[in-house]
């Protein structure tokens, strides 16, 4: 769209309230004293007086917003839009003594931009829902009694009280207490989930059967809520690749209209005898009016807007609609495996001890060296362990990267990690290749033995890649930093395409720029977070699933699914697919029939009525058919 193109578009016309009470009694009032005037225009016209200052009344009244905005405009160096185009046509209209149409014109323009309004403003509040789940207060415990806060007054590690029917304010664990939560505001999920002691909750949630003592993690500015707030008030800021090419088109489209205009007006009355200037002039207005591009300025963007906003409603976050754009060009989809098609829940299934170690002392020394590691995997292992860990005994901590720890204990040094890491240490083990999740334990370089997680896949991960099959996607593959059994064994389950195992994160973004070159188009690399930022970053579009509460994913990735359903991800894609089919369909309704009514008013069978009727017509239809995309 040519930068404020439009008065629905025009900045400063949009910071006005819209007051539906007000603009509906304008338009009424001026209804009503237009049709006075036109039940007695043939005794107003043997007074000119009172015809002139009648009509010009109601013109004011009805069209100051459109002449204010056109000379603001034009002040600002901006003519050709639909103000200028709509204020040259009806004064001209009054200048060939044409008043009853300039009014009528101004009065129909004002009642389509009444529903125009209303349906953006439905578009808008869509979207903006989420904004409901800001928090508006916080119980603070302070020296045994509760104080009602707000949200930014809360710091890290203080508690604060949420009661039955009250909104979550701030990220927290919880202390004490067991309830359900409603989560569907935030993931679109409906089903209530259950939160017990230490138990992770989310700002936004609201809590529905029990009283919980939560501790805060995050203060709110850093909490997920407002992160995920701040990405939807920005998400229609980035603009599609439709949207830019109706820009540039609408930058040039406006000049030319008013030229052909003028053309009309002048030249006919010049080259052929018989024809006047008033008729001429009266078809160029009507041209003018029919002409005006506020289909395609409103629509085009309503549609995007309208998508972000139903992704939103079925837990898909958006960040902008060049995404949307993007998303319906993806035909490979690349996933991470663990906590993306795997639950991430990893429990202790097995302990193999080698060399006269005791299984007991494998888990100790594993449950010792993974304190300081926040990692799925290592909180299964401190978990199975179940004894109180003295972390002082543990020095030299050192984390590998797609590898490993190593670490002293006791003055011993003990390495837990994968099967790299042993050949990186030199370290001699009789079995490399074991069909799960492993960790190896060693001891001053003695093989100990090695601990096998157990993961299992999301519920919904094969009904998901069905789903992908379905909308159209080609190819399927998965890139993993677990070993090669585990990963063929997930791969098998889902019928993925192919798949790389032991990858490090630098690895992955390496596989995946090859699948770029390879395949040819677009590619969406599908995470669950943090070591996946870089690949998230890489790809075509980045999707972190399941990652409300964590920040990297959020700020990397493009799209976040806000529940833990791999599903989702087709939804993201077909609506994508719905976005642009309505979208070019609004674009495709403007133009055939504005192009068929400039030919009409160019030869003079369409009046100035059916001008204006043809534009806010077209509007609306388009406008409306954007809003389907808000009902799911």
């Amino acid at each position: 769209m040519a930068e404020n193109q439009c008065a629905h578009c025009d900045h400063d016309h949009h910071e006005e309230k819209f007051d539906v009470v007000k603009k509906a009694s304008l338009i009424a009032v001026s209804s009503i004293l237009f049709i006075l005037g036109l039940i007695f225009n043939q005794k107003l016209h043997t007074a000119p007086v009172l015809e002139y200052g009648l009509f010009l009344f109601v013109y004011v009244l009805s069209g100051r917003l459109v002449l204010l905005n056109a000379l603001r405009n034009i002040i600002r160096g901006r003519i050709f839009d639909e103000n200028f185009l709509m204020s040259i046509a009806t004064i001209g209209a009054i200048a060939i003594h044409q008043l009853p149409e300039a009014v009528g014109v101004m009065i129909f323009y004002q009642v389509g931009e009444f529903f125009q309004q209303m349906a953006l403003n439905r578009s808008r509040r869509s979207i903006k829902s989420l904004l409901a789940l800001r928090p508006e207060y916080a119980n603070l415990t302070v020296n045994g009694e509760i104080k009602k806060v707000s949200p930014q007054d809360v710091a890290v590690d203080q508690t604060i009280v949420v009661r039955v029917g009250e909104r979550i304010p701030l990220d927290g664990i919880v202390l004490e207490g067991k309830s359900q939560v409603d989560t569907s505001a935030l993931t679109g999920e409906s089903v209530p989930k259950t939160v017990d002691v230490n138990d992770v909750v989310l700002a936004g949630m609201i809590n529905k059967t029990g009283t919980l003592f939560v501790k805060v993690t995050k203060s709110f500015e850093e909490s997920s809520i407002s992160k995920i707030l701040e990405l939807v008030e920005t998400a229609s800021s980035k603009k599609a690749e439709t949207e830019k090419f109706i820009t540039k088109i609408s930058s040039y489209y406006t000049p030319i209209v008013v030229f052909t205009a003028l053309l009309v007006a002048i030249v006919p009355p010049l080259l052929f005898s018989g024809q006047t200037f008033d008729v001429w002039i009266y078809r160029a207005l009507v041209l003018l009016v029919i002409s005006c591009p506020c289909a395609l300025v409103i629509s085009i963007p309503m549609g995007y807007f309208g998508g972000i906003g139903g992704a939103a409603h079925k837990g898909v976050l958006v960040k902008g609609s060049n995404f949307l754009d993007v998303l319906t060009e993806i035909k490979t989809i690349v996933f991470d495996k663990t906590g993306t098609l795997t639950k991430g829940v990893f429990k202790v299934s097995k302990i193999v001890d080698k060399n006269g170690f005791t299984k007991d002392e494998i888990l100790k020394l594993a449950a010792l060296v993974e304190t300081q590691s926040n990692h799925p995997i290592a909180q299964s292992i401190i978990q199975a362990y179940g004894k109180k860990i003295n972390s002082d005994e543990v020095t030299e901590f050192k984390e590998v990267s797609g590898h490993g720890i190593k670490a002293s204990v006791k003055g011993r040094e003990v390495i837990v990690g994968n099967d790299r890491m042993l050949h990186a240490e030199n370290i001699e083990h009789e079995i490399c290749l074991v069909v799960g999740t492993v960790v190896h334990v060693a001891v001053e370089k003695r093989y100990c033995g090695y601990i096998l997680i157990s993961d299992e896949l999301k519920e919904d991960a094969v009904h998901a890649i069905e789903l992908l099959r379905k909308i159209g996607i080609k190819k399927v593959v998965m890139l993993t930093g677990d070993n090669r059994f585990s990963a063929e064994v997930v791969a098998t389950k889902l019928g993925i395409d192919s798949f790389h195992s032991e990858l490090l994160p630098e690895d992955k973004v390496n596989y995946l720029e090859k699948i770029q070159v390879s395949d040819g188009h677009k590619v969406a690399f599908v995470g669950d977070g943090i070591n996946d930022a870089p690949v998230l970053a890489r790809a075509d579009v980045g999707i972190a699933m399941g990652a409300l509460g964590s920040d990297v994913a959020v700020e990397t990735a493009d799209i976040v699914i806000m529940a833990d359903s791999v599903s989702k991800i087709a939804t993201a894609i077909d609506v994508a697919k719905r976005t642009r089919q309505i979208v070019w369909q609004n674009i495709w309704l403007a133009l055939i029939v504005k192009a068929n009514f400039i030919v009409l008013g160019s030869f003079g069978v369409a009046t100035m009525w059916e001008a204006v009727f043809a534009d806010m017509g077209v509007a609306l239809a388009a406008i409306f058919n954007s809003t389907r995309l808000l009902k799911g």
